[in-house]
């Protein structure tokens, strides 16, 4: 099974629906799940980005897109493309954002080109965002995977290396990491 990085916004189900009720009814703070992308606090400047909309990355289509377009949105990135899929279907009026950012430094789960990961995701659905294969550790890690975890709350356990396939960042509405997930947290049981 291909799988993708994600953010993730809830610790617990009452949590996300009580957050999910929030937006429904502050219209102004619209909610976005996510993880970020490549280029505008770039590799040599990241550590003194204030915020994810400081970053760029490519999406699935290889087109180069400011994470500024999430700007007042709560964003996380994906467990899995079943189950963000059906979040996004339920949430994504109410101002969710999901995006995806694939990855083949864990046990080479991701090794297809864009277009085949692309095609993939839509075989579950999977209308959130998706953007081109990055690296989350090591020199070519992306910057905003290097930002989001030196920040407080993006910190990981034993180390700040992302250990797995599926690991999550919730994002607030200001762009600033809320909490790091692991991979076996299932986004679902938060609802």
């Amino acid at each position: 099974m291909k799988k993708l990085h994600n953010c993730f916004i809830a610790d617990d189900r009452a949590s996300l629906f009580s957050w999910a009720e929030s937006v429904g009814r502050h219209s102004s703070c619209p909610v976005t799940f996510d993880l970020c992308l490549s280029q505008c606090a770039q590799a040599n400047d990241w550590q003194s980005a204030k915020s994810i909309y400081e970053f760029s990355a490519k999406d699935i289509d290889g087109n180069e897109e400011s994470l500024e377009k999430y700007r007042g949105y709560v964003c996380k990135t994906p467990v899995n493309y079943t189950q963000f899929a059906a979040m996004h279907a339920t949430y994504a009026e109410k101002g969710l954002r999901i995006l995806g950012f694939p990855c083949n430094q864990f046990g080479k789960q991701e090794p297809g080109t864009e277009a085949e990961i692309k095609e993939f995701a839509k075989g579950y659905k999977a209308e959130f965002d998706l953007f081109s294969k990055i690296e989350v550790n090591g020199d070519g890690a992306h910057p905003l995977w290097k930002w989001m975890k030196e920040q407080p709350k993006g910190k990981g356990t034993l180390g700040n290396n992302i250990k797995w396939n599926f690991t999550k960042f919730l994002i607030d509405r200001e762009g600033q990491v809320v909490k790091r997930y692991g991979p076996m947290d299932d986004p679902s049981v938060s609802q």
